[in-house]
């Protein structure tokens, strides 16, 4: 088996990006399905949040050979997505390749499997999202993989070049063309939350009127019980 080394794809607009940024993954869940990654891939670092370009990767079960050579491809802004092809077992990720990631202005690392070395990684204060913890780790098997192809991370489809947000809720990956409707209208939920926060803690206020939750159920009374 050999090696598919596609082009860089494009880099999202850095408005884009900052729009995005601005948003909280949850925030997105209230209104969009598609393209969240498995609740598990979960931060190493808590409290971070980062929006990026998605650079991809298949990369077989022990062999880190291919990332290592796309760690010195990487550019500021993007967001490393690794598809492990269903491996559950060897950390390709640790100490070392978050050093060099870091280097490179990488924004953040998304493993759909596990990873090394959780300490070092804090340390250099790069932002990785995984399965958890596994001491076995990859080697340079060559045994060969992809670069900027369509993966399956999470049971989502990422492709290159599209929009990342990252943070403590989870993982979202969409087309960047999407981007703008969607930041527009959670940043737009983001601001009215803390009014409706306050009317509830203050005016007693109850959720379910606020959100018309009540009135459904109301309008429909069921006797079979």
């Amino acid at each position: 088996m050999g090696y598919v080394l596609n082009e860089m794809p494009a880099p999202v607009a850095r408005t884009l990006l900052d729009k995005l940024g601005g948003c909280e993954t949850a925030t997105i869940g209230h209104r969009r399905q598609l393209g969240f990654v498995d609740r598990r891939v979960q931060a190493v670092i808590a409290g971070t949040r980062v929006a990026g370009t998605a650079v991809t990767l298949a990369l077989p079960g022990q062999d880190s050979t291919l990332l290592h050579h796309a760690l010195g491809l990487l550019r500021p802004g993007d967001v490393l997505v690794i598809d492990r092809l269903g491996d559950d077992k060897y950390a390709c990720f640790g100490g070392g390749t978050a050093a060099a990631a870091k280097a490179a202005g990488v924004a953040a690392a998304i493993v759909d499997g596990p990873c090394a070395d959780f300490s070092e990684i804090r340390g250099h204060g790069l932002p990785v999202w995984c399965r958890g913890p596994a001491p076995v780790t990859t080697r340079g098997y060559d045994i060969g993989g992809a670069m900027n192809v369509p993966v399956c991370c999470g049971g989502v489809a990422v492709l290159p070049g599209y929009a990342v947000l990252a943070d403590e809720g989870g993982v979202l990956a969409l087309p960047a063309a999407e981007v703008d409707a969607i930041a527009d209208w959670a940043l737009a939920k983001i601001r009215g939350e803390p009014e409706s926060h306050r009317r509830m803690l203050e005016e007693g206020l109850k959720i379910g009127d606020m959100s018309g939750a009540t009135a459904k159920v109301l309008a429909k009374p069921d006797d079979a019980f």
